[in-house]
């Protein structure tokens, strides 16, 4: 779902400066006073430590392309934190075996004691008292796992932001495991070392298409803004079990995360407020002999399992943007994503894949976190907040995701190649546009959205009008002046003057502008123009 770019707090930083008019009408920036050079006192920064192994030095990114996949070769790595409050007058070592759990302690030991651990960029040893103001740094033989080889597409690009249509798998900053294996460093990778990237909203690594990429600060937040003010309209679309009901259907559900270190969030009577609109774009059924017969006495909410075969592609408009949301909103509806890892997980949440179980009576969230934290490999794909640490700290135990070789440089044991669950999500960000019609951008639909092998079915997607008119009244910011066109005639136009009423919303009309009242009447908007 899209969030507000980070930007934000750039723009934020400047806005903090106090302007002063002048008599004259100019605005000036009051002079602060500075310190002398005795009163100041030098800062350390992190380039003040800099190492051979910070990212800037490793340029080009060490890519490698095959089998369908984008490698990074392995290649040492500083990473680098500040002494935090709590590890002040600690030894070293006592922290790492605290704060750091993903090695053994006798690795971090050897690694103090031969100067790959480093305080300040100098070797301190594993007893060193921490202080405030120092800056710790380990340098690793970094291993990043593979991702997706499929190219970041440019839909559109100016002066201020690069419309791209993201490959899924492949995560948008680096995090965790990843690295250059990011849609932010394989763009930098295809420009120039000086090129910046700011993303203006988030999809997660498996989820592909529509995202925007500003070149400045500024046009970061100025995109969102328009995001937080909920004036874009966003359509995605999904693949869901099962035939997805005919029309327009409406999810109003709230949503409650319910795990906060699993990032899962579930239905739920005390959550955060959500809407989303779905429409069915079409519906495969099972080729012959592969459908699941019914069995006697199977059924999931009166549904016989024959009914929840085959798939439909089902068109998603998210009016508002919680975590998870559409997942969330299509597992509630019993049409879970079909190859959603967490949310259609039969393991997890029992025949019924959590279908209106909004008050947990079928499954309990402690039973269904306790599920999802014992899943491996076969299961689980990144689809949770914070599922790199959890699965990690998996394999750790298990070790069913190492390829049983060692790294001949540093002994870390390495990965196997991901398989296809871990590099997609049928859910596919299709379109952004401005309600105001000031622009539009869609990407093509994907593989798995088109008609399979001897099956007819649609091949793009229509306009959101439908899917707007749907919550009109209630979500009067998502409609604009041609929308409403269609809804009430030949009459709106730029000559006619005319009003509408739509449930609790009052529309008047003229000279090519709209007017929406609401109740109380002091709610207004203006849109077109």
């Amino acid at each position: 779902m899209a969030s507000v770019a980070s930007a934000s707090a750039a723009a934020a930083a400047t806005a903090a400066t106090p302007v002063v008019s002048t008599a004259s009408g100019e605005s000036t920036t009051p002079k602060i006073p500075q310190k002398s050079s005795k009163q100041r006192k030098k800062q350390p920064s992190k380039e003040d430590h800099a190492l051979p192994s910070d990212p800037e030095v490793i340029w080009p990114p060490p890519y490698v392309i095959e089998d369908g996949l984008r490698r990074v070769e392995p290649y040492h790595f500083a990473y680098r934190t500040w002494v935090k409050e709590r590890w002040r007058g600690r030894a070293l070592v006592d922290v790492f075996e605290s704060e750091f759990r993903d090695r053994p302690i006798e690795y971090y030991r050897e690694c103090m004691e031969k100067g790959s651990v480093l305080v300040n960029a100098k070797k301190v040893g594993p007893n060193h008292i921490l202080k405030n103001g120092e800056l710790i740094a380990h340098i690793c033989h970094r291993h990043e796992p593979p991702c997706t080889a499929d190219p970041v597409q440019v839909l559109h690009e100016d002066d201020e932001m690069i419309v791209i249509n993201k490959p899924s798998g492949m995560p948008v900053h680096p995090a965790g495991r990843y690295n250059f294996n990011s849609v932010v460093e394989v763009m930098r990778s295809e420009r120039s070392r000086d090129f910046k990237a700011y993303p203006c909203n988030r999809l997660d690594r498996l989820t592909s298409g529509i995202m925007f990429i500003a070149k400045t600060p500024q046009a970061a937040c100025k995109m969102g803004e328009q995001i937080m003010g909920r004036t874009v309209r966003k359509e995605y679309l999904a693949r869901v079990i099962g035939r997805f009901p005919d029309g327009e259907v409406i999810c109003n559900e709230p949503i409650l995360q319910i795990s906060p270190k699993l990032g899962l969030n579930r239905v739920r009577a005390n959550g955060r407020h959500a809407r989303t609109v779905f429409k069915r774009l079409a519906y495969y059924p099972p080729a012959e002999g592969q459908g699941n017969e019914a069995k006697p006495g199977e059924a999931a909410n009166g549904r016989p399992w024959r009914n929840k075969q085959g798939y439909s592609i089902v068109r998603c408009l998210p009016v508002t943007g919680r975590t998870h949301q559409i997942r969330v909103h299509l597992q509630h509806l019993g049409h879970p994503i079909e190859n959603d890892p967490i949310y259609a997980n039969y393991k997890v949440w029992g025949l019924n894949l959590g279908a209106n179980d909004g008050d947990a009576s079928l499954n309990s969230d402690e039973d269904i976190i306790s599920r999802l934290s014992r899943m491996g490999k076969e299961d689980v794909a990144e689809a949770v907040a914070y599922y790199d640490e959890m699965v990690d700290e998996y394999y750790k135990k298990k070790a069913e995701k190492m390829s049983g070789e060692l790294c001949k440089e540093c002994d870390t044991p390495l990965y196997t190649d991901p398989g296809s669950h871990e590099l997609s999500l049928w859910l596919h960000s299709l379109r952004y546009e401005d309600s105001g019609g000031a622009w539009s951008y869609s990407s093509p639909m994907p593989k798995w959205a088109l008609p399979p092998d001897g099956m007819n079915g649609p091949v793009e997607v229509g306009d959101m009008k439908e899917l707007v008119v749907a919550v009109r009244d209630t979500n009067p910011e998502l409609v604009s002046a041609d929308i409403l066109e269609v809804q009430m005639g030949p009459r709106f136009d730029d000559l006619q003057i005319g009003y509408s009423r739509h449930g609790d919303l009052l529309y008047f009309w003229g000279c090519g502008r709209l007017a929406i009242f609401g109740h109380p009447p002091t709610e207004t908007w203006t849109l077109g123009g």
